[in-house]
Parts: C-alpha cells; sequence; structure tokens
C-alpha cells in the first residue's frame, strides 16, 4: 500500500501548445508502484484551460472544486463539485475553469508507457 497527500507533491505547469494556467500533481503512478494507472490532480487557475486534444487511450475524471466546462466537439457542458466524466479514445476535449476560483479534478488514465 502507498498513501501520498497531494499538496505536498509538486505542481508542475501544463506545457503543451493550448494549454494556460494549468498545472498536474502525480498522485500516484508507476514511481508509487501503480502497476496499471495512472491517479493525476489538475489545479486550473481562474481562465486557465488544458489543451483541445485527443489521445488513444480512455481516461475519468472526477472534478474536486470550481466551476468547470469540458469542451467537445458539441460544444461546452457545465461540470460542478462531484460530476465525474468518462472521456472515450479519440474524444477531442478540453477542460477549462469556468469559475473565479481555483478549479480542480482528478483524472486517471492507464499508465503512460516508458
Amino acid at each position: 500500500m502507498k498513501i501520498v497527500h497531494a499538496y505536498e507533491l509538486p505542481a508542475q505547469p501544463v506545457t503543451e501548445e493550448g494549454a494556460s494556467g494549468t498545472s498536474i500533481r502525480w498522485l500516484l503512478s508507476k514511481s508509487e508502484g501503480a502497476p496499471n494507472f495512472a491517479m493525476r490532480l489538475f489545479e486550473l487557475q481562474p481562465g486557465g484551460c488544458t489543451p483541445l486534444h485527443s489521445h488513444l487511450w480512455e481516461h475519468e475524471v472526477f472534478v474536486l472544486d470550481g466551476p468547470t466546462e469540458v469542451v467537445t466537439e458539441e460544444g461546452a457542458q457545465p461540470l460542478a463539485a462531484g460530476d465525474a466524466v468518462l472521456v472515450l479514445p479519440e474524444e477531442r476535449h478540453q477542460f477549462r475553469n469556468a469559475g473565479s476560483g481555483v478549479a480542480r479534478f482528478l483524472c486517471m488514465i492507464p499508465m503512460p508507457e516508458g
């Protein structure tokens, strides 16, 4: 068993093109002994967003704090604390902070290679 405290881990800026005001904390991954999945905490500053992107794997998102929007090809949908989102493989998506405070969400993905 491994226990970590999210806010004792470093917040790293998300630097992909199209991201703004967003940081990530890798909570559980291979370095903590997780064999199959990684759990990450994203923090979006007011006006912040992840890049609009897609990839080959699914991921699950759970909104912790702050009004957030998920943007897909169908448009923007509001999210609130307690909402869970399934992003399917190859589905274009972006998360945006829709409020005036910090928005936070957990994101679980299959373990990245490497």
